[in-house]
């Protein structure tokens, strides 16, 4: 599962707060029965025109990755939270609301991944995937 977030109207004093963001990304994964792998990584970027500055962060965790992109003088943050673990995305949704205290938001699910809903039916697709292609890739004339 896929939560895309873009957060509008979001306070700028939590958007500049690269302890919030830093604080968000360490502490959710295990809110969430996720896994950290490495802890969060937290940058403050500013682009070539004063609004494009913000604080960006990521953090890897075993079933993949969550990341947040703020905009403190837009009022704008973007939140992934991707995992292939089962997670309550109307939660999480209500979580990302309220640490950054966002007005409005526009929201996208996505569902990957289906056809590899249990370990079995991944690895027989991955290995179906790859007898699939390995022969076209042999299989050019060689003159």
């Amino acid at each position: 599962m896929h939560l895309v977030v873009d957060g509008y109207g979001a306070d700028p004093r939590k958007l500049k707060d690269v302890d919030l963001v830093h604080d968000f990304l360490d502490e959710y994964p295990s809110s969430i029965g996720m896994t950290k792998i490495v802890p969060p990584q937290v940058y403050t970027y500013r682009g070539q025109r004063p609004e494009d500055w913000g604080v960006s962060g990521f953090v890897l965790i075993a079933e993949s990755h969550i990341s947040i992109h703020t905009f403190p003088d837009r009022g704008y943050v973007n939140i992934d939270i991707f995992s292939c673990r089962d997670f309550d995305p109307d939660a999480s949704l209500d979580d990302v609301k309220r640490a950054f205290s966002l007005r409005e938001v526009k929201v996208w699910t996505l569902e990957r991944g289906l056809e590899y809903s249990t370990p079995r039916a991944a690895y027989g697709g991955m290995v179906r995937e790859r007898m699939t292609i390995a022969p076209t890739l042999g299989s050019g004339d060689a003159g």
